[in-house]
């Protein structure tokens, strides 16, 4: 996998939206859940997995074609995913307008078409992971917090490899594409 990347496709937040995640990310038990740092907060469209390198233009060119149309959000509850046993503290992501989820079908669709992207089978949840359940840990049945309700504009949309490290996952930005304002 030496001439791979790991591959995944994501929307942006901007600093007020990062603030209320991170304030309900700290008010998390650090014994139960290690933290998402505050650069790495986004949302995730696609997640292409590992993925040869010549794909990057691949994948920049079906973002380049995707209708850059304003995404109008707000931060909702917390969540536990997945339901059941949970491994992830997240915050709903609403999209009143569908906007959101208009984008996340055009990617997912683009990017399958262009031969680099097997969609999900279940269907996309916007929410976006403040932390990850620590080895051993127990997560909780229930969660009664939530960031502040924040409404935002997502983007830019982001092409993003990801390097694994014990600390957790370092992204850096491959390509970039703005959205509507």
């Amino acid at each position: 996998m030496a001439d791979t990347l790991r591959l995944f496709v994501a929307l942006e937040l901007p600093q007020a939206a990062r603030e209320a995640l991170a304030a309900f990310r700290d008010r998390a038990d650090p014994a139960v859940w290690r933290p998402v740092a505050d650069e790495a907060l986004h949302i995730t469209l696609a997640f292409l997995g590992h993925r040869p390198g010549a794909d990057v233009d691949v994948v920049g060119a079906v973002l380049s074609r995707v209708v850059r149309a304003p995404v109008p959000l707000a931060l909702g509850p917390g969540l536990l995913l997945p339901p059941r046993r949970a491994r992830v503290l997240c915050a709903e992501v609403r999209d009143e307008t569908g906007a959101l989820g208009s984008l996340q079908a055009q990617v997912s669709a683009g990017l399958a078409d262009a031969g680099v992207y097997e969609p999900e089978i279940r269907p996309f949840r916007a929410h976006a992971t403040v932390a990850r359940l620590r080895p051993r840990a127990r997560s909780p049945r229930s969660l009664d917090d939530a960031p502040a309700p924040v409404a935002f504009q997502g983007g830019p949309l982001t092409l993003l490899r990801s390097r694994l490290r014990r600390g957790g996952a370092a992204y850096e930005p491959l390509v970039q594409v703005a959205l509507g304002s």
